[in-house]
Parts: C-alpha cells; sequence; structure tokens
C-alpha cells in the first residue's frame, strides 16, 4: 500500500509539474466535491455503481487518457467480458520514448487513471520499449502477454535502428525496418511479447505498412507466411488526434484456426465531425459483428486465403480484396435522343412564334 501511494503522489507531482493550470483546476473541483459533495450522488450521476471516495469518482469524469499509444481494460470491462481482478489476462503498454518531458506526463496520467479505475495491480514503466524493454521476466528475457495493444507513433524516423541491429531479444529475425519508419519496429517487438498459445494482438498503423516493399514487404511477407495475421481493418480519415491521414488496424494471433485473413473496409462508415469524425456505437459493432463473422460482405468485409495473398505480392491493400465499386446508374440512349428531339422541336415552335412578333411590329 505504501509503494503503490508513493507510485500515485509521484505521478500526481509530474503532472501537475509538466501540465500546467488545466489539470490544477480538475483537482481543485475534486477537491471540493470530496469535502461537498455525497459520494453516492457524485456516482450516480457519473453513471456508475462505483461508490470509492469522491474525489476518484469525481475524477473518473475527467478527460484523462490512459495513454496515447495504448489501451487498457478498466476493472469493469473485465469484469464484463467475464474476467475477475485476479485474472491471468496480461496488458502491455508498448511505447518508444520520443521525448522525455511528454512521455513522462503521459506515463503519469497513465498511473494515475490505472489507481483511479481501481486498477492497482498494475505495472506501467517509463522507458523506450525498442532501444530498451522493461517489462522483462526473471531471466531477463521479454516477458509475455495474452493481449498486446498499441497505437505507436506513425513512420517514426529515429525508433533506435543502431540497437535493433545488435537486439538480444530475438525481435528482429524476419528483418530490419528501414532506418526512417519504426513502424514494424513496434510491431515486432509485440509479436516477441505474445504468449505461444493464447497471444494476441492489435496495433494502429499507416495505410504504408500495408503495402510498402524493400525490408518491410520481407517482414510483411514473413508474418503472413508463418500464418500470424488475423485480420485488417480500415479506419476513416481524421480520426486521430494529429493526423487527418486514414488509418488500419492490424489484428495478430499466435494460434489462429485457419489460414485467411479478415478484410474489412470501415473507412466508410463513420460519425462525420467538424474537425474529427468518430466511431459511433453503430460503426464498433458493425466492425466487431464483421470480424466475429468472417463472412462476406458486400463493399465491407471479406475473408481471403493465403494463396490470394501470395498471388498479390503480399500486399494488404484493403481494395485489392474488398470491392468497394459501386456501379452506376445504366444511361438510356434512345430515351435521352427522344427528349433531345423533343427540345429541338419545340425551340422551332418558339422560333416561329418570336418571327411572327417580330413581324407585327414590322421588323424584318
Amino acid at each position: 500500500m505504501t509503494q503503490m501511494l508513493t507510485e500515485w503522489f509521484e505521478a500526481i507531482w509530474m503532472v501537475l509539474a509538466e501540465s500546467g493550470p488545466y489539470l490544477l483546476v480538475g483537482f481543485a473541483i475534486a477537491g471540493f466535491l470530496a469535502v461537498f459533495v455525497p459520494t453516492r450522488w457524485v456516482a450516480r450521476r457519473l453513471g456508475g455503481d462505483d461508490t470509492r471516495s469522491v474525489a476518484t469518482a469525481a475524477l473518473i469524469g475527467v478527460p484523462i487518457p490512459l495513454c496515447s499509444c495504448s489501451v487498457i481494460p478498466t476493472a469493469t470491462q473485465l469484469r464484463r467480458s467475464g474476467a475477475s481482478r485476479g485474472a491471468t489476462t496480461s496488458f502491455l503498454i508498448s511505447t518508444p520514448e520520443t521525448g522525455v518531458d511528454s512521455i513522462g506526463a503521459t506515463w503519469a496520467l497513465a498511473k494515475m487513471n490505472l489507481f483511479l479505475h481501481g486498477e492497482d495491480n498494475h505495472r506501467v514503466e517509463w522507458g523506450d520499449s525498442i532501444r530498451n524493454p522493461k517489462l522483462l521476466d526473471a531471466s531477463g528475457g521479454l516477458m509475455h502477454f495474452d493481449v498486446v495493444t498499441a497505437n505507436p507513433p506513425f513512420s517514426l524516423e529515429k525508433w533506435g535502428i543502431e540497437q535493433a541491429e545488435r537486439d538480444k531479444f530475438g525481435r528482429f529475425q524476419r528483418g530490419l525496418p528501414p532506418k526512417t519508419k519504426g513502424d514494424y519496429a513496434f510491431i515486432l517487438h509485440m509479436i516477441e511479447t505474445l504468449k505461444p498459445d493464447t497471444g494476441r494482438m492489435g496495433v494502429v498503423v499507416p495505410h504504408g505498412v500495408l503495402f510498402r516493399g524493400g525490408s518491410e514487404g520481407k517482414i510483411r511477407q514473413a508474418l503472413i507466411e508463418e500464418n500470424l495475421l488475423d485480420a485488417v481493418i480500415g479506419l476513416p480519415e481524421k480520426l486521430f488526434f494529429g493526423t487527418g491521414i486514414p488509418a488500419a488496424i492490424l489484428l495478430f494471433r499466435k494460434a489462429k484456426s485457419g489460414e485467411d485473413v479478415l478484410f474489412i473496409d470501415a473507412s466508410r462508415d463513420f460519425v462525420a465531425g467538424k474537425n474529427q469524425n468518430q466511431l459511433g456505437p453503430q460503426q464498433l459493432e458493425r466492425i466487431v459483428a464483421a470480424y466475429r463473422a468472417r463472412q462476406h460482405q458486400s463493399r465491407y468485409a471479406e475473408p481471403v486465403s493465403l494463396q490470394t495473398i501470395r498471388d498479390n505480392d503480399y500486399s494488404l491493400n484493403i481494395p485489392r480484396y474488398v470491392d468497394t465499386f459501386e456501379a452506376e446508374e445504366e444511361i438510356d440512349l434512345l430515351a435521352i435522343k427522344a427528349e433531345r428531339e423533343e427540345l429541338e422541336r419545340e425551340l422551332t415552335a418558339l422560333k416561329r412564334e418570336m418571327d411572327g412578333y417580330l413581324t407585327e411590329l414590322g421588323y424584318e
């Protein structure tokens, strides 16, 4: 308990030191609520059944991100999925250190949010997953997890190729990613942290990851031939802060039941916003339903055989597999010809009528 509180106050100090007045106001509001507002009233207004301290319940309503590059389930989500607090399912935060200040604040926010949601049994490290992995087992090897999710920085230039060339964890046995594009570095790191039988992962990537050649093409080919790739999901544009480009989600699974890869084109199904688009409940449910069904859905989903992907040179470009072409309405040329002839007859009649008026007025 003492260690947990120490980490909690360290996280608070880091956030306050780097985030400024915005969070100071948040803590002030939480403190006010803790003194003057009944606990159950706040929990009820926030839509939950949590009856912990009011300050905690109030801060749950403040939009603090877990981490800019990872997804961690709350205790409520785990319980709804049938898992208990003591479940063995592990969730890995996989993030590079792109700036000490920014990542430090993100690390602190992640720890705060986990604490506020009752997830006191966690381990969130502040470090660089490629250059110096922090989540190691007792023998010094990489820890393995049931589920790994991440949203790494797109096409990171200085991702650590120098360290990868002499990587002691064997993460780059399928090849080294390009020096100026670290997308596959994070993918390969995540793959190597999956448990052999139950490991599965989801990673958000730019579309270039799906079809770029060179060393990336060789890595992609190896992952496909090992039957690790489970699904490719195309997302709408303007979905993420800081970039308007469309992205995709790659799902990998260590123990697949078949050899096909499911392609889902969800790029045109979204809730439009002024500056940013969103995936609403309806769109998310459609994606999940398509993934579970793994069947052909016109202009939306297509299970593709391994041989078909081979025939396309291991390209994962979604339009190659999901036909989004919408046939245009056929044009009746004979009807258009008849309409044109009718208009010409009406124009001839109008000209004769106009000539008659001009003649009556003395204009020849």
